[in-house]
């Protein structure tokens, strides 16, 4: 039995030690970096509040409170249409809200 948890432990160190060979080689930053889609998103998020348009932060404010009973989940921005959507959760059903990241303004809604 006792031959039987060595190989089992055995077994395990190897594949723990596969599934980091990519971490041990320097291949971490590359991995780990954000899509280059996503950090361009941010760099543009980033420019519009230097031009005056309200953070994501803001725009919750305003928003989560208007979305009594539901969970919220968290937000995408999109650079090309500046905005922002922001997903709640209520009774099993998903919420988007679209919110104009250059003012704030509700765009739309889907889901109940």
């Amino acid at each position: 039995m006792r031959e039987a948890y060595v190989t089992d432990m055995k077994m395990l160190l190897f594949l723990a030690t596969l599934a980091a060979a990519p971490f041990l080689m320097g291949a971490a930053p590359m991995l780990a970096g954000e899509p280059p889609q996503r950090r361009s998103d941010q760099m543009s998020a980033l420019q519009a509040r230097k031009t005056g348009a309200p953070s994501l932060r803001e725009i919750e404010s305003r928003v989560i409170p208007t979305m009594r009973g539901a969970q919220y989940l968290g937000s995408d921005y999109d650079s090309g249409s500046a905005i922002y959507t922001l997903k709640f959760l209520r009774d099993g059903t998903v919420i988007w809200v679209d919110v104009d990241g250059r003012n704030g303004q509700i765009v739309g809604r889907t889901g109940r």
